[in-house]
């Protein structure tokens, strides 16, 4: 018996074996896109079942087109690449997978800040130069004591506040969405976004990329922050002005930073954030392990074949 389409527009993975067995009750027939602009998409996704999306936009004019499909499964933890609204239209389940890095990304959060704290990326070029000379990254302050600033309060901050609060930092937490009983079953201090600006010396930001958060770290919450601020972005680039991060850093106003996303990736190569001793920069890998991978797919695959089994997605998206 025929089984599902499933159109692939592009991966990260090494092969596609997991999710083919996480769909095998569905009898899938896999079509790959070619690239993951819209007229590969459309070759393998016009008439398709389901489709699976890593990076690819899948936007109102291509979602449109779509025929068959009953479900989109998303390679990741964000759906900013997906029309929702359109999806919701055309009755498409949208399915994603919020849980399956959360330990990455906060032990990469954790692991950008203390690099900077502790200067280690300097340090170390110095040494790889010949030079071992402490002075030439003094001051480096004592964690204890410090607040650390959590912008959002999902899956990952939540793990960060105890790999932070281990190394005596204190926590505060800014999420519009969160209750207070949240904040305090992990000891961390809920506030507003002002008071977090305000009082935090290191920032770690952790919100989705939404149009009301997109550029939130603009040039107007630099300045309300403490001079000599260190920040820590691994969830999306755009939820940072980056122009204004640049003036912030060239006046000293925000001490350091350490990306793992950028708002235009891959970064330019003649981006200012380059060659500079208090930037730290990685190529957005804070989600990856190899076990992160393994179950990304699964899960997704997984959701997909339930959608289309007629059940219940476990990690649905509501538009």
């Amino acid at each position: 018996m025929a089984g599902f389409v499933i159109a692939v527009t592009d991966s990260v993975f090494p092969s596609l074996d997991l999710a083919k067995a996480a769909l095998a009750r569905v009898n899938p027939t896999f079509r790959v896109s070619k690239s993951s602009n819209a007229d590969d998409i459309l070759a393998v996704a016009k008439d398709a079942d389901a489709i699976l999306v890593t990076y690819a936009k899948l936007t109102r004019d291509i979602l449109l087109q779509l025929t068959k499909c009953k479900a989109i499964g998303r390679f990741g933890l964000g759906v900013d690449n997906i029309d929702l609204p359109t999806a919701k239209e055309k009755g498409i389940a949208v399915n994603y997978v919020p849980d399956y890095c959360i330990r990455e990304v906060s032990d990469h959060a954790m692991a950008l800040l203390l690099a900077l704290i502790r200067k280690i990326p300097l340090a170390n070029r110095l040494v790889q130069a010949g030079r071992w000379e402490m002075p030439a990254v003094v001051p480096i302050r004592r964690l204890e004591g410090n607040v650390l600033g959590l912008v959002g309060f999902g899956h990952i901050p939540r793990l960060v506040v105890p790999k932070a609060q281990a190394f005596g930092l204190k926590v505060i937490a800014y999420d519009p969405f969160v209750k207070p009983e949240q904040f305090k079953a992990l000891n961390a201090e809920g506030v507003d976004f002002d008071t977090l600006l305000k009082s935090s010396d290191y920032i770690s930001v952790h919100a989705p990329l939404l149009p009301a958060t997109r550029g939130m770290l603009n040039a107007n919450a630099f300045a309300k922050m403490k001079k000599g601020v260190y920040i820590v972005n691994t969830a999306r680039g755009p939820l940072i002005d980056e122009p204004a991060l640049v003036a912030a850093l060239n006046a000293g106003q925000v001490g350091a930073a350490a990306l793992d996303v950028v708002a235009a990736e891959p970064l330019a190569k003649d981006s200012p954030l380059l060659g500079r001793d208090n930037v730290i920069l990685t190529p957005h890998t804070g989600f990856y392990s190899v076990e992160a991978l393994e179950e990304l797919e699964t899960k997704c695959a997984a959701d997909v074949a339930r959608v289309l089994s007629g059940e219940k997605a476990v990690y649905p998206i509501s538009a």
